[in-house]
């Protein structure tokens, strides 16, 4: 519900400030006082147009804003819009405000935030309808026709089964594409899947081998070098001579003096004890040398051996990953698909034979479906030929079309026939209008607009009253071509819809005006030397006033009659507010 509306710069608007309660809201006013204005102001908020020619003279940039209470129908959807956009800020309500700048910039904000107009557009389409000059009106959208039905109709929980299927069918269908391209190619895969397992298994890998295999490499290509040195370190732990003694030799000496020095000072003891563990592990030393020495050989066979191993597991790391054990999950995956190749044709079977009785499943679903919406067509025309022949449409008639799309792909509906069906079922539906006796139905969105255009479309919205959830309704001069006695019907419609909706309409005439719940009255003054709007809210009194003004003039008889309309209104009220 629109709740606060300022508006500054505006046109001839200097500044505004309107609050909006809930109910039908009435403006009148002469022509050209900046009625109109208000509902142009509301549908830029909204995401309309925005141009340079609505700033109001002299003035560098207008400035419009707008709070809203966020629908319950909406308000999961419109609060995980604002909070992927990061705009999420209160949980019931929401600032609109658009800036029109002299220099051709505008910028449109939610919460404060700078959006894109289309994303302004989006929210604001669950927040406000308008049927004015622009006919930007929900009912006017064909794609929205079928969703109004289901509503008109509760068909929420058939839909909602039909859906399951629907839903079930797209996966079937989807697994059953892969399964045929996978069949097309299976040949191919095929014999690449056997390539790819015999290569990695006939080089029958170890994970860790490759390290041991660089280690052994390392030693291969350096045996003459490694011998060297360990023969090398060998002589100068043991080998002596009468000039160079060993190094074991020499330690040894060194340990038995140091063993003597103990025996005549206890406190060198210990050093005594790590004297004889160094002559151990000399000792020690000299035999792994010796061992080693042993091992060395020099071997170009095994050295070639080595290399054409590392070779093979390096190319196979490129085809098939990082190391040993990658390698081997690659073989393991590979099994597993050739595996899974081998049965396709099982597979397609069983999906196939899941597709025909889900399809059997779906086309009943899809009968129900459209069985609902048919029955609840007829009542749906038969409901607003009803409100037509109340709103002085005599001989108006209203239907609903709903025609199926044949398809080779589709489902059997009966008599062989195919028809295309998506997630919303197998109907396609418009709405269809004949405004005067003897004319042919034609589509809703083709009807001129005018007096018997603003009378379809309140038809439509009282009769849809449960299905429309756009809490604000807009009208622009609905009362246009239509007298007082249409128009005292008309405000009857409105105030009803007002009970559900809130609900602005712009009027001139007395008789509908009188079925406000809020009335404003908007004039044009000079102040200044420059001409601005006003709008002021009337009370009981000043609202006679203007009625009568509107039946013709400021005088008894007028003031007499507006008295009588708004004790019609009241008295209209007061029966249908028990009901």
């Amino acid at each position: 519900m629109l709740k606060e509306l300022r508006i500054e710069n505006f046109a001839i608007i200097d500044k505004l400030v309107l609050t909006f309660g809930e109910g039908l809201t009435t403006f009148t006013g002469e022509t050209g006082a900046g009625k109109s204005i208000l509902l142009d102001a509301i549908e830029a908020l909204m995401g309309g147009r925005a141009e340079t020619t609505m700033i109001r003279a002299d003035a560098e940039r207008a400035n419009l804003e707008a709070v809203f209470s966020i629908p319950i129908q909406h308000k999961d959807k419109i609060l995980q819009l604002l909070e992927d956009e990061e705009l999420r800020e209160n949980e019931d309500e929401i600032l609109f405000n658009r800036e029109i700048r002299r220099e051709g910039r505008n910028i449109a904000r939610l919460n404060g935030r700078v959006v894109t107009v289309s994303f302004m557009r989006e929210i604001g389409s669950y927040l406000v309808d308008i049927h004015g000059q622009s006919e930007h009106l929900s009912l006017l959208t064909i794609r929205h026709h079928l969703n109004l039905l289901d509503r008109f109709a509760d068909n929420q929980d058939i839909l909602c089964q039909y859906q399951i299927v629907f839903q079930s069918i797209k996966s079937v269908r989807d697994d059953l594409d892969e399964l045929r391209k996978a069949e097309q190619d299976a040949a191919r895969q095929t014999d690449l899947l056997q390539y790819q397992i015999h290569e990695i298994e006939a080089a029958k890998l170890e994970p860790g081998e490759e390290e041991e295999l660089r280690r052994e490499l390392s030693r291969l290509a350096n045996a003459e070098k490694l011998a060297s040195l360990a023969q090398n370190a060998y002589a100068l732990l043991e080998e002596a001579s009468p000039d160079n003694p060993s190094i074991s030799d020499m330690f040894g000496d060194a340990a038995k003096s140091i063993h003597a020095l103990a025996e005549i000072d206890h406190g060198l003891e210990d050093l005594a004890s790590q004297s004889e563990t160094i002559s151990a592990l000399l000792a020690d030393t000299s035999l792994t040398l010796q061992d080693y020495i042993e091992q060395i050989e020099y071997n170009p066979k095994r050295l070639e051996q080595t290399e054409t191993r590392l070779a093979l597991i390096t190319t196979l790391k490129k085809k098939y990953g990082a190391d040993e054990t990658a390698v081997l999950n690659f073989a393991d995956i590979a099994r597993e698909k050739l595996e899974k190749i081998s049965h396709t044709e099982e597979q397609i079977e069983e999906l196939e034979q899941q597709e025909k009785e889900l399809l059997q499943k779906l086309t009943r679903a899809a009968l129900a479906l459209s069985e609902s919406r048919k029955k609840a067509a007829r009542e749906m025309g038969d409901q607003v030929e009803g409100e037509l022949l109340e709103l002085k449409m005599a001989g108006a008639r209203f239907s609903v079309s709903i025609t199926h799309k044949t398809s080779e792909n589709g489902i059997e509906i009966g008599g062989g026939e195919k028809v295309d069906f998506n997630s919303s079922g197998i109907d396609h539906t418009e709405f269809l209008i004949a405004p005067n006796p003897g004319e042919g139905l034609k589509p809703l969105v083709k009807i001129a607009s005018g007096g018997e255009t603003s009378r379809l479309m309140l038809a439509l919205k009282n009769v849809l009253v449960n299905a429309d959830t756009i809490p604000t309704l807009i009208f622009d001069e609905i009362d246009q071509g239509i007298g007082g006695c249409v128009g005292a019907v008309v405000g009857e419609k409105l105030w009803q819809l007002g009970r559900s909706h809130q609900v602005l309409c712009v009027t001139h005439l007395p008789q509908l005006a009188a079925y406000g719940h809020q009335h404003f009255h908007v004039l044009k003054k000079v102040t200044d030397g420059r001409t601005v709007t006003a709008v002021e809210k009337l009370d009981t009194v000043r609202r006679q006033g203007e009625l009568a003004h509107m039946f013709g003039g400021d005088s008894e008889a007028n003031r007499a009659a507006a008295q009588e309309v708004l004790e019609t209104a009241s008295q209209f009220k007061q029966n249908n507010s028990l009901s």
